[in-house]
């Protein structure tokens, strides 16, 4: 590893501290090296604050010394006046001469501009290093521009002999049927925190009356997708509680349209409804979205190959009978114990 990458890793180091928190801005991370030693240091946390550039070079307490310094940086410094001022400007300003970038920024706002505006001011810029971690870090961000799309990761729980879920009746209490540990659970709940938003179907709402929130772990509540095609699911489930922003696809008229912090979107059902979500979602600025069910839902992203990542929960038990779980023909990337729980995990590269 040479020193460039041994300062860019530490970017992406920092920039981690903001996931799930910086939506819809990227994560990035930033530090400031004079003879071989960090001086300052920062992360981006929250869309509207200050950005990892701006806190490294404020964290210098001794500001003569940022002319003779390397500003490192995960992302393309801004160039474009946003909610806060363009961080290629600050650079410029504080005289920093040598600026290492881990990877250009294809918002359309930024892509090259920043570089650009850098060396047209003198500053001697390095474009390039750990691209790849870097792009890893923001993939949520760079989907979301570059496909026009949020990153979607599915997310299901399974028995050893492959159900989702048991056989219901109308005499079935609406909740549901662990499959999986409490370790796996606070992982999914983990999941929640770190992404944007979160799906499920009719059946899932119905027969779970989930509240899709995050319980066994810190973090914001991901904004609530239901399908709701019909309008079955009745106003008084947790989902429609008002307490988080819930958005809910249908085709009729839905009795919640009014309701406070639910949005109302009309999907043609006859058509590609993976796709016609992906783009009501991308319109809404949302970079990531768990589909955590049910299995039609879930099969429907996997048959039109609209899908990034997924996280099969295998549980140590057996229903014998009940809702299939869904199919993926791929082998998967990444396979770990979760005590007496299987995580398989897919990457749909």
């Amino acid at each position: 590893m040479n020193i460039h990458e041994k300062y860019i890793k530490r970017c992406i180091e920092l920039a981690k501290n903001g996931l799930g928190t910086t939506y819809p801005n990227p994560m990035v991370g930033s530090v400031i090296v004079l003879d071989d030693t960090i001086i300052g240091e920062g992360w981006h946390k929250k869309a509207g604050e200050s950005h990892a550039e701006v806190i490294a070079i404020n964290s210098v307490k001794d500001q003569s010394l940022l002319k003779q310094a390397t500003i490192y940086v995960s992302l393309e410094p801004c160039s474009h006046v946003g909610k806060t001022p363009p961080c290629a400007n600050l650079i410029v300003e504080k005289e920093i001469k040598n600026v290492v970038v881990g990877i250009v920024d294809t918002n359309s706002k930024v892509s090259g501009k920043g570089v650009r505006h850098l060396k047209d001011n003198g500053c001697n810029v390095i474009v390039g290093v750990l691209e790849n971690e870097c792009f890893e870090l923001n993939k949520r961000f760079f989907t979301y521009h570059n496909k026009q799309r949020p990153f979607v990761i599915l997310k299901w729980a399974e028995t050893k002999d492959g159900f989702i879920d048991k056989s219901r009746n109308k005499s079935d209490e609406n909740s549901p049927n662990w499959i999986s540990n409490q370790y796996s659970q606070q992982i999914v709940h983990k999941m929640r925190a770190d992404e944007q938003a979160i799906l499920v179907g009719t059946n899932t709402a119905l027969n779970d009356n989930p509240s899709l929130s995050v319980r066994s772990w810190s973090g914001e509540n991901p904004i609530r997708i239901v399908i709701d095609r019909t309008s079955k699911i009745p106003s008084s489930y947790h989902i429609f509680d008002g307490t988080v922003k819930t958005i809910v696809f249908s085709e009729v008229k839905h009795i919640i349209d009014s309701y406070g912090n639910v949005i109302f979107e009309r999907l043609d059902f006859s058509k590609n409804v993976p796709k016609q979500i992906c783009e009501v979602l991308h319109k809404y600025e949302i970079q990531s979205v768990i589909i955590e069910g049910g299995a039609q839902t879930l099969q429907s992203f996997i048959d039109v190959n609209l899908w990034d990542e997924a996280f099969v929960f295998v549980g140590d038990t057996t229903f014998k009978a009940g809702l299939k779980a869904p199919k993926l023909k791929k082998t998967p990337s990444e396979i770990r114990k979760i005590s007496d729980d299987v995580l398989k995990i897919y990457k749909n590269n």
